[in-house]
């Protein structure tokens, strides 16, 4: 196969084309950088661990940004709606919990769903 100009070859080993889960994000920033650690937790833990650590240009981070909603825009087209699994949080008494009957985003800190 020839190689065109400017072409990146890219290479996945299979320690890391088998993945690691996350469940949850934490995204930080200074002014050079941003940090996106991933991180798993489970039900009934009272810590969850740091799986992996992403530093990022605030240019890359953008363009990141970018690729994930087209790629989720993709994926809805072809497969429907990501919808939240998770009911709205209610006190026994059926009224809305404290965070207004929203579902929190385990993805942004205080955001909603």
């Amino acid at each position: 196969m020839e190689k065109k100009p400017n072409e990146i070859q890219i290479e996945l080993s299979p320690e890391v084309a088998k993945g690691i889960y996350s469940n949850f994000a934490m995204i930080a920033h200074g002014p050079n950088e941003f940090f996106i650690d991933f991180i798993t937790m489970a039900p009934n833990m009272p810590g969850a661990k740091v799986q992996s650590r992403i530093v990022m240009t605030p240019e890359n981070a953008k363009n990141l940004l970018g690729a994930l909603m087209q790629n989720v825009k993709d994926y809805e087209n072809t497969f429907g709606e990501i919808r939240h699994k998770r009911p709205i949080n209610q006190n026994p008494n059926g009224n809305q919990g404290p965070n207004g009957g929203e579902i929190p985003n385990p993805f942004i800190m205080g955001g909603k769903a």
